[in-house]
């Protein structure tokens, strides 16, 4: 299975589902799962137990984090064309992710 276009650190914009329109930043990418996590983005409610141990125990009740979401619901945001499809080019015997519609490298 070819790797994800999308990398840590990269800003992408939500092209579907409840949070369509969004940007955020990438926290995690989840390759085997084909997922990734955008800051900000499919913020879901968790209830957690007071787990005590020994360094003062951990802070129980509700919690919001963001959830993971399928790479084919985000697209990678170019800096002058907004979202956009990335496509590859060799450079110097390395691989670049460039904008599939200006050309600029990302």
């Amino acid at each position: 299975m070819p790797g994800l276009a999308i990398r840590k650190g990269d800003r992408v914009a939500m092209i579907a589902g409840k949070d369509r329109g969004a940007e955020g930043r990438v926290l995690a990418v989840l390759p085997k799962k084909r997922k990734v996590i955008v800051e900000g983005v499919n913020r879901v409610t968790r209830h957690e137990k007071v787990r005590p141990n020994r360094r003062g125990g951990q802070e129980g009740g509700i919690q919001h984090k963001e959830a993971a979401i399928d790479v084919s619901n985000v697209a990678l945001v170019c800096p002058t064309d907004g979202p956009t499809r990335v496509g590859h080019r060799v450079e110097d015997g390395a691989s670049v992710r460039v904008c599939r519609k200006c050309g600029t490298e990302l």
